[in-house]
Parts: structure tokens; sequence; C-alpha cells
């Protein structure tokens, strides 16, 4: 059998904007917005100013709220975090490898909203009125009354379009709220289950 040149396929690349012909920004946003998600609150403490110096000033603690948060694997367990790169958290967990997550109740909506404002004030005035504890594996604020709370280390950082991509393996887990719903986020707002 001769052979025979293979057909040849024209490859397009994609504009220089990375959408494909056709899907704009306010689309593709329209179309995620339909997908209702959970609301968490990531945290993380700021290393020392200086690790050296036991009277210098102690790093602060940093929020932001999250609803692109999911589940990667039983064993071992890990989960996702994707972060919009060069915001302070995707800095902060490049180089401080513990953070924690809060999973938000239906009635912490205030809390999902103070940390996800633009332009917003200081993380350590953000977080003065709020409950919490300090997680014992990570330093990280766990919120009072979370649905759900986890510590994690990070395993992986993957770049993806304007966002890193952060795994991290979970080193605690606690359920310590059983009342309420959760938070969740709808077409644009947040939402309540029922």
């Amino acid at each position: 059998m001769p052979n025979t040149p293979a057909a040849t396929i024209p490859i397009t690349a994609p504009p220089a904007s990375g959408h494909a012909e056709g899907v704009s920004n306010e689309e593709f946003r329209a179309a995620m917005s339909r997908l209702a998600a959970g609301v968490v609150l990531v945290t993380a403490q700021e290393p020392p100013l200086d690790p050296d110096d036991a009277t210098a000033p102690g790093g602060e603690d940093v929020g932001m709220t999250a609803t692109a948060f999911m589940s990667v694997s039983l064993d071992p367990p890990l989960v996702l975090v994707s972060l919009r790169e060069g915001s302070r958290m995707d800095d902060l967990l490049d180089e401080q490898p513990l953070w924690a997550v809060s999973v938000l109740s239906e009635s912490q909506r205030h809390i999902a909203g103070r940390f996800a404002m633009k332009g917003r004030i200081s993380d350590r005035l953000l977080f003065e009125d709020i409950p919490y504890v300090r997680g014992e594996a990570t330093g990280a604020p766990l919120v009072g009354g979370a649905l759900a709370t986890l510590e994690c280390r990070t395993e992986q950082r993957v770049r993806a379009g304007d966002h890193t991509l952060v795994i991290g393996r979970v080193l605690t887990a606690g359920v310590p709220s059983a009342d309420g719903g959760p938070l969740a986020y709808f077409r644009g707002r947040y939402r309540q289950l029922g």
C-alpha cells in the first residue's frame, strides 16, 4: 500500500484575548452566574516581619471570600481554591503554604460581603468583630459559627488564565456548627437554600 499524505486540517490560533470567537466576557460571566456555588472564607496568617526577632510585630491575618472552592480527592484529602492572580491572597499563599477555609452559613452573609469588598479597609479591621479561633495546624483564623472548617497545606499551584488554582492537603477538618443552611452564591447575589 503506497504512503499517502495525511489530510491537512487547518488549525486556527485562538484570538489574542484568549476567548473563543463569539464568546465575550459578559456572556461567559452570565452563563457561569447560573451555577450555584457555596461560599467560603479563605484565611491565612502572614509570616512575622522578622522571624528572627521575637519582639518584631507578627504578620496580619488575611482573608478573602471565595466561591470557586471544591473537594479534589478523598485519599489523600485534597481541596482546591481558585485565586485571582496577583491578589493579596495569591501572593501570600505563594510564600506561605498554610491556610484555612471556613464554610459560611446562611447567617454569615455579612462576613462574605465584608471580605469581598473592592477597595476594602485593612484585613486587621475586617477581622476585628468577627468571632474566630486560631487553627492548631495553621494559626489561621477559623470563623465561629461556620458550617465546617478545614486547615490546609499547599501541595500544588497551577496557573490557569488569570487565576491560580491552589491545591491543598487537608490537615484538619471540623464541623463546629450544625445549625442553619449553607450560604450560596447564584446570579451575582448571596442566597439561602430553600
